[in-house]
């Protein structure tokens, strides 16, 4: 797998002339600095890794959407319930086909993060973790996250299995830590 290659294919659906990121780098795990490894280096669900974090609930916010037949493209951020400040953008590739109608109807409710879905559901699930990416914000992104353009954060790239089948391909950026 090109990480790079996987990156751009979650950006594509949302393309446009500002770009997300100014630069995008394919980590080693190994090297991924802390608070950030600790962070995003494991196979759990984001949103509870988010919400542990940050001590608060979070709740999904969804910037873009469009389906193509079965599969649901998002474009999301996470906001800590308590404070509102943006602790989490996130492209999303879902096949549908993947869950139940009522788990389909959930998720296009946007009502609540897809991680606490699956969760809430138990869907048998497990997260692949693809790669880790050092990143540097284009100025929507930095906007969003109320910070310079250019800060470097990190993110990374995951693949959601439900029911042992390939279910959601995932770019997950946590917000600048200092």
């Amino acid at each position: 797998m090109n990480a790079l290659h996987s990156l751009d294919a979650l950006i594509n659906p949302f393309r446009s002339a500002v770009p997300l990121f100014t630069k995008a780098v394919h980590l080693p795990q190994a090297v991924t600095p802390e608070p950030y490894a600790g962070l995003l280096v494991h196979h759990e669900h984001m949103t509870v890794a988010m919400e542990n974090f940050h001590k608060d609930r979070v709740d999904v916010e969804v910037l873009d959407r469009h389906l193509e037949g079965p599969i649901l493209y998002r474009k999301i951020i996470l906001r800590c319930s308590t404070s509102g400040v943006v602790v989490q953008f996130g492209l999303v590739r879902f096949d549908l086909r993947t869950v139940s109608q009522q788990v389909r109807d959930e998720i296009m409710a946007e009502q609540t993060p897809l991680g606490r879905i699956l969760i809430n559901h138990n869907l048998l699930r497990h997260v692949d973790l693809n790669a880790i990416l050092e990143l540097k914000l284009g100025e929507e992104l930095a906007a969003l996250m109320e910070v310079p353009a250019g800060t470097t954060t990190y993110g990374r790239l995951a693949t959601l299995f439900c029911d042992h089948q390939p279910a959601v391909d995932l770019l997950e950026v946590s917000r600048p830590l200092g």
